[in-house]
């Protein structure tokens, strides 16, 4: 009987953190029920928001500072395992990969090693090639990140037709393509300058400039642009 007392199904559908974000939608849920989702279950002591209060406490109340901790540290708190401190941790490291791309979004695009950094990491653990486009507005503003499509250990192959139609639903006036080389090898195929090119012509007759093609690996990247060749 104590443990039901502390499930989270034998509570009030209103304060049951599940059916509220249902219900009500995320934005209500506190810090405290958001993490009581990702524990799921409470202990025979604790429910599952009581738990997820001290490991915000464990974190001084604050996320950054909660992002900060190991697994080790959380599984401190009773009740919190190897699996609950995995999924709090996975939480979080998606937190901060959405703030990034935040960050990018409403950044200018000036150069090639603006978009290059957050390229590297996001397409740096794929062991295949993965084809993308930054889609940029009038003022050279990113309005969205699209993976386009995913190949082979050698190659991939990215139709224009979907590249274009994604620019005219996102009201893009430029692109920059780009795609990882999982071998390491900064070096465009003949393949990728003919695609680049296949693109670029397709993508004037809507207006549409193609500003760049970067290709990222391990150790750093290689812009069609700065090379002269786009």
């Amino acid at each position: 009987m104590q443990e039901q007392k502390y499930s989270i199904k034998h509570w009030a559908k209103d304060d049951r953190p599940r059916e509220k974000l249902l219900s009500k939608g995320a934005a209500v849920l506190s810090n405290s029920e958001l993490l009581a989702i990702l524990i799921l279950n409470g202990s025979k002591e604790r429910s599952a928001v009581e738990l997820a209060q001290e490991v915000l406490r464990l974190g001084k109340d604050n996320l950054n500072e909660l992002g900060k901790l190991s697994i080790k540290e959380l599984t401190k708190v009773k009740g919190i395992g190897d699996a609950k401190a995995i999924t709090i941790i996975a939480a979080l490291e998606l937190g901060r990969r959405r703030h990034a791309m935040a960050s990018l979004d409403k950044h200018i695009v000036t150069s090639s090693a603006d978009v290059a950094s957050y390229l590297q990491t996001s397409l740096r653990d794929y062991k295949h090639e993965v084809f993308a486009v930054i889609f940029l507005n009038r003022a050279n503003k990113i309005n969205d990140f699209k993976i386009i499509s995913e190949g082979g250990i050698t190659g991939t192959v990215a139709d224009p037709r979907i590249i274009l139609k994604r620019a005219l639903e996102e009201d893009a006036v430029s692109l920059i393509l780009c795609h990882n080389h999982p071998s390491g090898s900064l070096k465009p195929s003949k393949a990728d300058e003919e695609l680049t090119h296949k693109i670029k012509e397709a993508a004037k007759y809507f207006d549409i400039k193609v500003l760049d093609h970067l290709i990222v690996g391990d150790d750093g990247y290689y812009s069609f642009a700065d090379e002269g060749i786009l």
